[in-house]
């Protein structure tokens, strides 16, 4: 084997620090963005936050040398110190001295010891005085009450010993969120036993001592207590709370209900398999439950005006509100884009410890400097990852300008390819730039990912926009009659007649996508 040297020229990618943070930062979303900031200021002490310098005041500077009208000047003389009295007299009017002889008054602020006998019980109607720990009524109102909360108020009600209460409240802090008793009755009382045991070994009581008959017996008795405060959770409001499933939280609603033909109909339709009940199958049902098709089309719509999942009104759900990247203003005959000044961090470098550093040498110096590097880094990407949003966005309503002009209807086709083109960009930099970035239109708040869809081919040879496909199957469902519900083959031949090529299949795609159910589960009788 003979050695020897010899040169070979070649490319490859090196991602630095710096392009690995502009990457990392573009695909972050508007949250993310926040904590990275967040986490940025604290580790990184070259870093901090502009202060926000407020709006000029209209009655500041420009009005300090404004005339004093003559209600503020006597509003000065009424407050004005004891000590210059005539100061007001020299240049006040005649009105002044009418104003003085009207004043019954002996010019004393202060309160005489009956002046709070009239009315003193009665608290101030202002918020300004009341306690700070007194809940106001709007607080009151707003106040979250849970569903453990309320039941346990009506628990409160009930002529209970010790131990029921104490397994009433049990069953119902072992409430799932939506007001089932989702874990069976043998798992709870074998939990309840096993924190009995606990308690009896700390208390330093015969841990273990008792016999298996013993268990068994205590058992028993817990599961006879729990069975009768579950019997007390299904009277309790709301209607169908503490049901192990849906058909028996169902029944536990038609109960509630007046003794009718319909509600007799109904408990029997939750006796048959639910999968007959979702697909409405009429026909097998009154066939199953011997009733006329009559009364289980009405038993039907009664079952559908029930509520499924009873602790859902009581669920404290944190709405994540959207917070767009992108403004998108009407002005004149087009559309302003903008960056929403609410989402973009204002950051700066320290000048003190900047300046600090300079002429410094040395490990620690050099240690500082890289830090103090980092922190220019980080703003001028975060500068750059806005800049891009915005590009990519006006892009987007440059495009779109039927969108933003008439609605989803309007939507033309666009691929990323064809925005990345435009702007000399990646195609994944187009895709992490409209991941997770939302923009304001005038017809409501969509992710930036929303104005692009696939094309499909038309009669007069052009291209649509799966998204004013979708809109179109969107109108046609909500214009269909409900005794007679659109099938996918007639939505299909509907989008044929506005020189849409859709086929079946891709009609019940976008059908699914919407969550629109199927013909069959639309129909109502």
């Amino acid at each position: 084997m003979k050695q020897g040297l010899s040169l070979r020229v070649s490319q490859h990618l090196a991602l630095t620090p710096q392009l690995q943070q502009s990457i990392r930062l573009l695909q972050l979303s508007t949250l993310e963005m926040a904590q990275e900031v967040e986490q940025m200021l604290d580790e990184n002490p070259f870093l901090e936050t502009e202060p926000e310098t407020a709006d000029r005041e209209t009655f500041g500077l420009e009005v300090a040398d404004a005339p004093v009208s003559l209600g503020d000047r006597v509003l000065e003389n009424t407050t004005s110190s004891p000590d210059a009295p005539g100061e007001l007299a020299a240049d006040a009017p005649e009105d002044s001295a009418s104003l003085e002889q009207s004043w019954e008054g002996d010019g004393s602020v202060d309160f005489s010891p009956d002046d709070s006998e009239w009315g003193g019980d009665a608290p101030p109607r202002g918020t300004g005085s009341q306690d700070e720990d007194t809940p106001s009524a709007a607080d009151l109102a707003s106040e979250h009450i849970s569903l453990q909360a309320h039941l346990h108020q009506q628990a409160l009600g009930l002529r209970l010993n010790d131990d029921e209460r104490a397994a009433l409240y049990y069953l119902i802090e072992s409430l799932d969120d939506d007001g089932y008793l989702a874990d069976p009755m043998a798992e709870l009382v074998q939990a309840l036993m096993a924190q009995e045991q606990r308690a009896l070994a700390a208390a330093g009581g015969p841990a273990g001592a008792l016999s298996h008959n013993d268990l068994l017996e205590r058992q028993e008795e817990l599961t006879v207590l729990l069975n009768t405060a579950l019997n007390w959770l299904h009277h309790m409001e709301p209607a169908g709370v503490g049901a192990r499933d849906l058909a028996e939280c169902l029944r536990l609603q038609i109960l509630e209900l007046r003794n009718t033909p319909e509600a007799r109909a109904a408990l029997a339709i939750c006796e048959q398999p639910l999968d007959m009940m979702a697909r409405r199958d009429v026909r097998r049902l009154a066939n199953a439950c011997r009733l006329d098709e009559d009364t289980t089309r009405a038993a039907l719509a009664l079952i559908g005006r029930l509520e499924p999942k009873p602790g859902r009104r009581f669920a404290n759900v944190e709405r994540n509100v959207v917070v767009p990247d992108v403004l998108v203003v009407k002005v004149g005959r087009g559309f302003k884009v903008q960056l929403n000044p609410d989402v973009m961090p204002r950051l700066r470098v320290q000048d003190v410890y900047a300046n600090a550093m300079r002429g410094h040498k040395g490990e620690a110096a050099a240690g500082m400097q890289q830090r103090l590097q980092e922190a220019r880094w980080f703003i001028k990407n975060i500068q750059q990852r806005f800049d891009t949003i915005l590009r990519v966005s006006s892009a987007i309503v440059e495009r779109q300008r039927n969108f933003f002009m008439h609605g989803e209807l309007a939507m033309r086709p666009l691929v990323l390819r064809e925005i990345a083109d435009e702007l000399g960009l990646h195609e994944s930099t187009i895709s992490r730039v409209t991941t997770a970035k939302y923009m304001a239109t005038p017809f409501g708040t969509y992710e930036l990912k929303y104005f692009f869809g696939s094309s499909l081919g038309t009669e007069t040879g052009g291209n649509a926009s799966s998204t004013a496909v979708r809109a179109l199957i969107k109108q046609f469902v909500a214009g269909e009659e409900p005794r007679k519900p659109l099938s996918d083959n007639q939505i299909s031949d509907m989008l044929k007649e506005q020189g849409i090529e859709c086929a079946r299949r891709t009609v019940a795609k976008y059908r699914e996508s919407l969550r629109i159910a199927p013909a069959h589960l639309r129909k109502t009788y």
